[in-house]
């Protein structure tokens, strides 16, 4: 497929859908349970967990940004963009803490719905073009 460099098939847009949704529930869950994410910047003592999950958005937003770079069509890169403002975000509110940034919380939930809406559209434009391929190939056998 020309439009794509990562998501090259539909096997692959199904497995990129299925992260986001999973994400896109965590984002969801934790925005309703309304924990406040205390910060790794503040003068006050920091659990190991916040440190983890710091780490964590670090690691995931630098491979996120890495897919997006190397991206060559503009839904796969619309889909790594919105993955990617979301993790930043995310490692962001849990750097800075929700005083500084609870933001965060929504711009997450806001562009990952965006990414599943888009990652929905490449499993789709994958899933034509396989339908178009078998017609064709039925075509040919029959013209046999």
């Amino acid at each position: 497929m020309g439009g794509f460099s990562i998501l090259t098939n539909r096997k692959r847009a199904i497995v990129a859908l299925a992260h986001s949704v999973v994400f896109l529930l965590i984002a969801v869950r934790q925005m309703v349970a309304a924990t406040p994410a205390a910060g790794v910047w503040l003068p006050s003592t920091v659990r190991p967990g916040t440190w983890i999950l710091c780490g964590i958005f670090a690691i995931v937003s630098s491979i996120l940004l890495r897919l997006l770079v190397i991206s060559r069509g503009w839904m796969e890169k619309f889909y790594f963009a919105f993955c990617t403002i979301s993790a930043g975000s995310g490692l962001l509110r849990t750097a800075a803490g929700d005083q500084t940034f609870h933001a965060g919380l929504y711009i997450r939930v806001i562009m990952l719905v965006s990414a599943v809406l888009v990652g929905l559209l490449i499993v789709h434009s994958h899933s034509d073009q396989e339908y178009a391929k078998t017609e064709s190939q039925s075509r040919q056998i029959f013209k046999q």
